[in-house]
């Protein structure tokens, strides 16, 4: 389990220095426990794994001062579990669920009883994604992603992809996306 929550910590890490996120962004994580186990997503539910994965992740996001979304399963449309504070800055409106091991994810049971005031949104645009085993976190980036290569490719045996965000270039041929200097 220490090998897991390393790798998770690694990948964390990694990805929010490339992606150079800020104190008020939004990292979206998506997160299978039956993957990282050797399982298929959605078969083998782990909430002891899901919970050191979610742990090594909160704890980097929150030393940084970055909301942390957690992705539901399918069972619940793929809503995400975020801060209070993290939904009122981005007027993100609340739904009412609560997720559970087998309906939302055993990662987003980690987020809903470990964070602070925790609540269920349906739509988010982060600023940076990290998918663990193919949860399909793209849904709930913003327009322009950007994939980023880590170190580390697997969280136990569940493969990652990660990306970042950036805003779109715009104009014709003669746009500059650097500021004029005289």
């Amino acid at each position: 389990m220490e090998n897991i929550k390393n790798q998770a910590k690694t990948a964390v890490c990694e990805l929010l220095d490339i992606a150079d996120l800020k104190a008020g962004q939004i990292l979206v994580v998506g997160c299978s426990s039956s993957e990282i186990i050797g399982g298929q997503i959605g078969k083998q539910s782990s909430y002891d794994t899901a919970k050191e994965v979610f742990s090594a992740i909160y704890e980097e996001t929150k030393r940084r001062g970055v909301f942390l979304a957690a992705q539901c399963c399918e069972h619940l449309n793929r809503a995400l579990i975020v801060e209070s504070e993290c939904a009122e800055k981005y007027g993100l409106e609340a739904v009412s669920v609560c997720p559970q091991p087998k309906a939302g994810g055993s990662f987003a049971t980690a987020a809903w009883l470990n964070f602070e005031a925790p609540v269920a949104v349906e739509h988010i645009r982060a600023h940076a994604g990290l998918d663990i085993g193919g949860t399909l976190v793209g849904m709930h980036l913003r327009e322009v992603a950007v994939p980023v290569r880590l170190s580390v490719s697997a969280i136990g045996e569940a493969n990652i992809l990660c990306a970042r965000t950036r805003p779109k270039y715009i104009g014709g041929e003669r746009a500059k996306y650097t500021p004029f200097e005289e």
